[in-house]
């Protein structure tokens, strides 16, 4: 994965609430088990009409908004488990997504697909959108080491919350597997120890 620490990026609006992982994948696209050409099929069904042109009224449409960061309604990601949607979303070439809520399985799966889903205020949210439509150039900056999202429109800021070992394997650019290659030499020594003291009893 590509290692997440400060990203300032100009910013994609969706102020859509309870968007599910349906309407971010449909199930049709699920057939496919690896992640190539998830991106293009990002809210398909909004995004393009039954002939497959793209909808113009469509923001993934429209190129006034353009960047890495997705700014979305509250309760963003409900629905199935889908894995898929985080695959979508990333595929797309967003690297974090904005919200005052998520569903909990989609912010596992996002951070499992190094996708930063980062929660804030219902107010800041209300702002950070204001802040786009006024001006699509204006950019936002998320600093995962210390854990805050900056408007740089207002120049206000929040803090947001992440798991610890999943913060770590972000910076790192880290999938639990390669978390787990990363640390062989410490499992090894413990496994070495465990059955040392279990001899000695």
């Amino acid at each position: 994965m590509e290692k997440f620490q400060t990203v300032t990026s100009t910013c994609v609006p969706l102020p859509i609430e309870n968007v599910d992982t349906d309407q971010i994948i449909p199930a049709r696209f699920l057939k496919a088990t690896d992640k190539e050409g998830f991106g293009d099929n990002l809210f398909a069904d909004w995004r393009y009409d039954k002939g497959g042109n793209p909808k113009p009224d469509f923001v993934l449409n429209d190129p006034t908004y353009e960047g890495t960061i997705l700014i979305a309604g509250k309760n963003f990601g409900s629905g199935s488990s889908r894995e898929h949607a985080a695959w979508a979303v990333t595929g797309y070439g967003f690297r974090a997504v904005v919200s005052s809520y998520f569903a909990d399985i989609f912010k596992n799966n996002s951070l499992n697909n190094g996708l930063l889903p980062v929660v804030v205020s219902p107010e800041f949210l209300a702002e950070l959108f204001e802040s786009v439509y006024n001006d699509p150039k204006n950019t936002v900056t998320i600093d995962l080491e210390e854990q805050t999202i900056t408007n740089n429109a207002v120049g206000k800021s929040e803090k947001f919350e992440i798991n610890v070992y999943k913060k770590e394997c972000l910076l790192k650019g880290l999938d639990d597997i390669d978390y787990l290659l990363a640390n062989k030499d410490k499992i090894e020594e413990y496994e070495r120890n465990s059955k040392t003291l279990s001899f000695s009893k």
